[in-house]
């Protein structure tokens, strides 16, 4: 499984890509990271991407909502799982980020217990 991270945070990155492994959702797992949305579109279309975390907050020339919007325009992309991740817990920014296609929010810093089962609710796995 292809996980891409995208955050312009570094530490974000590696708690995510340190974490992922203990969740014991398959065998093998790859990572791609992206530090903004420029760069998230580009890997996304380079490499074939099974589920994508996505900070809101990326820089001001595109947010994470931007890139989610530009990922569910990809035609490859369209059924991608995608949890945006964030700081932010204003509730019109989650229903936004829902609206939009992602398949889920989370709030940082992460609650590993919910972090868990918002992505095996996503993935449909059974505890």
């Amino acid at each position: 499984m292809t996980f891409l991270l995208v955050d312009d945070s570094r530490p974000a990155r590696n708690i995510l890509r340190n974490s992922l492994p203990e969740l014991n959702i398959c065998r093998g797992y790859n990572f791609i990271d992206a530090e903004n949305g420029e760069d998230a579109l580009k890997l996304i279309q380079e490499h074939p991407v099974d589920f994508v975390f996505l900070d809101w907050n990326l820089n001001k020339e595109m947010t994470g909502l931007d890139v989610l919007k530009e990922i569910r325009k990809i035609e490859k992309c369209k059924q991608v799982p995608v949890i945006m991740v964030s700081s932010d817990n204003d509730k019109s920014r989650v229903i936004e980020a829902l609206k939009c296609g992602a398949n889920d929010y989370v709030i940082k810093p992460i609650d590993w217990k919910v972090f868990k089962e918002k992505v095996y609710k996503v993935l449909n796995i059974k505890k």
